[in-house]
């Protein structure tokens, strides 16, 4: 989810609030809060904890709520999983070490670490285009050797190790596409869902693309791909979540501001996206902004 701020850059708690209620309302089966698309290394520990707890309180156990707890610090990565935990959270969705980066060893022992000191189950985030480390297949095996780390969100993307990582985990680990352009590619080799952007704003859609994926009907789930896939791209013709914000605020109608060091989305981009947007007569129609 991408996190609201205010026009003073004040994280806007009471839209955040019409937010949770909007994706519970079109079948998203789950929330992650604070995560890249949350502009998670903007927001105070404060301010996580706060949209954690909104989140637990308004999804009332309906489904569930994962909290970006990530840090390239390992200890400090503990101590956000364990406040996080006193909120509610359901999982906890923890990025790979980045600028210091490691090796596959450092991997392995990072995630043990914290694994051995949360008691609510852990969701592997490789992104290496943000983060300079990519896991391999091997060192995932490993890592999922836990029994507290049960989920992958692959990133990477690359199909191809995404494939032998899906072979060597597959009684260990659930697997979802971290990039919404793969999920259908993903879903064939394997995985059960997606970890998606495009849910912010089209969260009945993507559902519907991994229902129909799981049951096997992928020449439905191949048709919502093909209808919403130049969305998909365009969600990142600039860095996520600058597009995705832009897009928030046309379907919203109301103004998603963005803390530095990110900026707005150039007029250019702006304007192939809205029309994309017009194109596919996305509008506020069904959602309730109360």
């Amino acid at each position: 989810m991408i996190t609201p701020f205010h026009e003073d850059l004040q994280v806007d708690f009471h839209f955040f609030e019409t937010l949770v209620r909007f994706q519970i309302e079109n079948q998203t089966d789950a929330l992650i809060i604070a995560g890249t698309t949350g502009e998670s290394p903007v927001l105070t520990n404060d301010e996580k904890n706060e949209l954690f707890e909104i989140a637990v309180s308004m999804t009332n156990k309906k489904i569930p709520v994962i909290a970006g707890t990530g840090s390239n610090n390992t200890q400090d990565a503990v101590r956000k999983s364990n406040e996080a935990e006193k909120k509610g959270v359901n999982g906890l969705l923890i990025v790979t070490p980045f600028y210091n980066k490691c090796t596959q060893e450092g991997l392995i022992k990072h995630y043990h670490y914290i694994a051995d000191r949360v008691s609510t189950p852990i969701i592997v985030y490789n992104v290496p285009s943000r983060t300079g480390v990519n896991i391999t297949p091997e060192a995932y095996a490993a890592i999922t050797e836990h029994k507290n780390i049960v989920g992958i969100k692959e990133a990477n993307g690359d199909l191809s190790s995404a494939a032998k990582t899906l072979t060597l985990c597959k009684d260990k680990a659930v697997i979802y596409s971290g990039n919404d352009d793969q999920t259908l590619a993903m879903m064939a080799l394997g995985a059960k869902g997606v970890i998606s952007v495009a849910a912010n704003i089209i969260p009945e859609q993507m559902h519907k693309l991994t229902t129909y994926a799981l049951k096997d009907e992928f020449n439905k789930a191949l048709e919502v791909h093909q209808k919403y896939l130049r969305l998909m791209n365009l969600l990142f013709c600039e860095v996520n979540p600058i597009p995705v914000k832009a897009a928030a605020e046309h379907l919203f109608q109301k103004i998603q501001k963005l803390r530095l060091p990110l900026t707005e989305i150039s007029q250019k981009n702006r304007l192939e996206l809205l029309k994309e947007l017009d194109r596919l007569a996305l509008d506020t129609k069904s959602i309730n902004l109360d």
